[in-house]
């Protein structure tokens, strides 16, 4: 493996009951690369993402994921985020009754002085990874009042929040 490679899958082997979602995959991304991975319903492109990211954790399909240069074993979604790897999937993860950014820090809020969330900072930030993602929206705007390809955007803008090196779309929609 170089340097520039961020990732590789090393036959990829899932399997359900009755059924071998992934049989021998092998995935190679190098830095600053974009992959579509194609097929049709059930050929196993959201498993082989669930496989990466910890859904499906180390121990329940065969096969070695290198991250970075380093094997890893990520037994949740929480590790794999942890370094680095954030997936943003189909059905999104935004709650529509809260801000712009409080969906972008929730879990992960911004705290000032004590315990107590900065309000102010987190609207500064949020402003700032929105218009990394090019969106030009206010960070109190209720996530309700947004369409779907605006969400997206404000998915990938909370990735960006969590330093994200690898990211993951599952299925992004014909709008972003």
């Amino acid at each position: 493996m170089d340097h520039s490679t961020i990732l590789e899958m090393r036959s990829i082997t899932k399997t359900f009951p009755g059924v071998k979602a992934l049989q021998d995959v092998n995935l190679t991304v190098r830095r600053g690369e974009i992959h579509a991975i194609c097929g049709e319903n059930g050929a196993g492109k959201s498993t082989l993402m669930k496989v990466l990211s910890g859904v499906y954790p180390h121990g329940t399909y065969d096969g070695a994921i290198v991250f970075e240069g380093q094997e890893v074993e990520f037994g949740s979604i929480n590790d794999s985020e942890g370094r680095g790897i954030v997936i943003i999937h189909q059905e999104l993860a935004l709650v529509p009754y809260l801000s712009v950014a409080e969906n972008i820090f929730l879990g992960n809020e911004v705290r000032g002085a004590g315990s107590l969330i900065d309000w102010n900072k987190a609207n500064a930030e949020a402003a700032k990874l929105l218009a990394r993602v090019g969106l030009d929206e206010n960070p109190t705007t209720p996530v309700s009042q947004l369409g779907v390809g605006k969400q997206q955007l404000i998915e990938i803008a909370k990735a960006l929040s969590k330093e994200v090196r690898l990211l993951i779309l599952d299925e992004p929609t014909a709008a972003l």
